[in-house]
């Protein structure tokens, strides 16, 4: 009887950029499925917010951690955080991100650095001083949360694309590495999605085309955490997503590069 309720329990999901758009809807549904939580992001009060609203509807844990996850030394800080604590993680969201838009030669250097810092540093590292303690769980998930952009070069969101090109590779990469064990790895990769992304990223001048796109973060929450159950090495939300991201394979790369700076072209920023 023992065994049978340990094998059913529940340990913590950790979703970092929990505070707001995909990570936070992610963090919604698996509450909903009675998974406690470990929030991470940068802002403390809508954390707090996030965290009260969840306990009190969900009934489960929701701890969380306010930090800036671009910082060196950052993804070092959670995994003590859970390790001092005896937090059993079970599931890893590695959801935290953003992108700048704009030719490469007009952005600020030290904010590109920064994005590489976070899309790509704060989620190896996290991924790798983590693995340690998702191997202890009797079955275990990393979610790692890319782009349809990493399908393909993107002229002015040049360094964002690449930096989404690294997760999903790195992704499949170590998806193939663990097979054998109890951890699986999957790698979200979402088309346009109404998160502030294209503010944050400074596209108020594609704004109007970019929301013509638009799915909502809950349901690419949804899409994503049913193909993380499911082992998917891959997960694209939505039909025309999944088309763009296949065709690509099919199609010049300097014709899909033409298109695509065409689609995202500056207004002379």
């Amino acid at each position: 009887m023992l065994r049978l309720l340990l094998l059913h329990m529940k340990n913590y999901a950790l979703v970092t950029g929990a505070s707001k758009g995909i990570g936070r809807e992610i963090s919604l549904k698996l509450a909903a499925l009675g998974y406690p939580l470990l929030l991470v992001s940068r802002n403390e009060g809508e954390l707090s917010r996030l965290s009260a609203f969840i306990e009190e509807e969900f009934k489960v844990k929701a701890l969380f951690l306010a930090i800036d996850l671009a910082i060196d030394g950052s993804a070092r800080n959670v995994a003590a955080w859970c390790t001092s604590n005896n937090y059993p993680v079970q599931i890893l969201i590695n959801n935290a991100g953003y992108g700048l838009w704009g030719d490469f030669e007009k952005i600020d250097v030290d904010g590109q650095l920064n994005m590489i810092s976070l899309n790509i540093s704060t989620l190896v590292a996290l991924t790798y001083l983590l693995l340690p303690i998702l191997k202890r769980e009797q079955a275990a998930y990393v979610l790692n949360v890319a782009s349809t952009a990493a399908y393909q070069a993107v002229p002015t969101l040049a360094v964002y694309a690449a930096t989404k090109a690294f997760v999903l590779s790195f992704s499949r990469a170590i998806a193939t590495e663990l097979k054998h064990t109890n951890v699986s790895v999957s790698c979200l990769c979402p088309g346009p999605t109404d998160t502030g992304f294209t503010e944050r990223a400074g596209m108020d001048a594609i704004k109007e085309l970019a929301e013509k796109f638009n799915m909502s973060p809950a349901e690419v929450a949804e899409t994503a955490i049913k193909g993380m159950f499911k082992k998917k090495a891959e997960v694209v939300p939505g039909f025309l997503n999944k088309l763009s991201a296949r065709a690509v394979s099919f199609v010049p790369k300097k014709l899909v590069e033409t298109i695509a700076a065409n689609l995202y072209k500056t207004t002379g920023t």
